[in-house]
């Protein structure tokens, strides 16, 4: 089985290995939480003023739009040099393809740059007191008041909830819909 990528493919991948080989940090993510956070914020703010932040988004909404090779070959290179993570992977893999998919313009235009940039760090609320991610037991609810929603209930283990600005919080809106 012959498993080489083509001429395009491997242009892709030699301007990612040189770009990464010059600007990936040479020092190991620091020990403190606070710190490899930040180093993570840094990182990704450097990603995305190259244009390397969000590859697999549109060209339209500030991503590269790869094709899932590229998305391949990005990832086999970041592996290789022991890149660090980014600090918004959430909001890079879920709120932003959401919000592209079914969101507002007046939401993709206020949240899906400062997502690419990490400006603003998104986390999950998802899990609950007896519940735990079992999303058909949540019990945490959002009543709709005027233009807002009043949340009562309580979350636990919420992911990046200390970087955060934001949270994708799953909630129960109508309690006689099913539960699945």
């Amino acid at each position: 089985m012959d498993v080489r990528f083509d001429d395009a493919t491997e242009a892709f991948r030699q301007e990612v290995r040189t770009w990464l080989e010059a600007h990936v940090p040479r020092e190991p993510l620091p020990s403190a939480p606070e710190m490899a956070f930040e180093h993570m914020r840094t990182w990704q703010k450097k990603m995305y003023d190259a244009g390397w932040a969000g590859i697999h988004w549109p060209k339209s909404y500030g991503g590269r739009g790869a094709t899932l090779l590229e998305q391949a070959v990005f990832q086999q290179e970041l592996a290789r040099v022991q890149a660090p993570p980014m600090a918004n992977t959430l909001g890079l893999m879920i709120v932003g393809p959401t919000l592209m998919a079914h969101g507002t313009e007046a939401q993709k235009k206020r949240y899906i740059p400062p997502i690419l940039s990490a400006d603003e760090i998104w986390c999950q609320g998802f899990s609950e007191p007896n519940a735990g991610s079992d999303l058909a037991s949540l019990q945490t609810r959002a009543v709709e008041d005027g233009d807002d929603f009043i949340i009562n209930g309580q979350k636990i283990w919420t992911s990046m909830a200390h970087c955060a600005d934001l949270c994708l919080l799953l909630t129960r809106t109508d309690l006689q819909a099913p539960k699945h």
